[in-house]
């Protein structure tokens, strides 16, 4: 008998790939459109995310496809795949959806698959979800992040006006990684490049060295969840900024598949939370 979900399923968007674009060696760009999204809207956040949905391998759905029904009548194992992506921009006007993937050649789902993608490819998803934007009455800004918080990171400097007092750490493989944003004047950001040193290093040294200016900071700091840590300690005990000003999570684990890193992801983040207010 099919496992029974007592949460009902939440809708899911279908969407058409218009085209695509490789923006850096391991970085791919999708935009999506077509009439399922006509119903699609964002709200004010500059992470907002979508979780694209996989089939199980072998596995094919009735139509029209709804999560709710496939809850109902497949097991577990046959329910879609879903990675999580940040929603790098949406075009109310145009009705297009663009989402920047991570690519590391086969490795892992969504990346090989995106590579892969083709105008007219068709794929589904969940969202949007979110929580996180730049608040103007702050002094300063704070935004640290890997390869896999860009789409994020870039967002938010992009909506910051100009006049902004911004620290902006970003961490890729080299500098053939780096990207252009259409930031206001004075918003800069520093590129570090890991080479061969462990994730994210290079970005613990640099908020740890960084000369905090006076007042109010919000700092948004994602990726994978090893500096994270490292950071999320050092700005609340060392840099004592309130928690709610600080936007921080893990993104993905070193050594961990995206599935283990999502089951045990809650319980780390508040392990880690019990560690810093004890």
């Amino acid at each position: 008998m099919a496992e029974q979900s007592a949460r009902k399923a939440p809708r899911a968007h279908e969407a058409q790939v218009v085209r695509t674009e490789r923006i850096t060696p391991h970085m791919v760009r999708l935009v999506l459109g077509g009439p399922g999204l006509d119903a699609f809207e964002l709200g004010a956040y500059t992470d907002h995310y979508v979780k694209l949905l996989f089939a199980a391998e072998g596995v094919s759905y009735p139509e029209p496809f709804d999560m709710e029904r496939i809850r109902a009548e497949f097991p577990r194992e046959q329910w879609p795949t879903t990675r999580t992506y940040t929603v790098r921009a949406w075009d109310p006007v145009l009705r297009e959806l663009t989402v920047d993937f991570v690519v590391h050649g086969d490795e892992g789902l969504a990346g090989p698959w995106a590579a892969r993608a083709q105008a007219g490819d068709t794929v589904r998803f969940l969202g949007p979800g979110g929580g996180y934007a730049p608040d103007e009455a702050a002094d300063w800004h704070l935004l640290v992040g890997d390869e896999s918080a860009l789409p994020a990171v870039a967002t938010a400097l992009e909506r910051l006006p100009e006049g902004t007092r911004v620290h902006a750490f970003l961490e890729v493989p080299d500098a053939s990684e780096e990207q252009k944003f259409e930031t206001a004047a004075g918003v800069d950001v520093t590129w570090l490049h890991r080479g061969d040193r462990p994730v994210g290093e290079a970005l613990i040294e640099a908020v740890r060295s960084l000369d905090f200016p006076a007042g109010d900071v919000q700092a948004f700091v994602h990726g994978e969840a090893g500096f994270v840590k490292e950071l999320r300690r050092h700005l609340r005990l060392d840099r004592a900024i309130p928690r709610e000003r600080l936007s921080i999570s893990g993104y993905w684990r070193l050594g961990k598949t995206d599935e283990a890193w999502r089951a045990i992801k809650r319980e780390w983040n508040e392990q880690v939370e019990r560690e810093q207010e004890s």
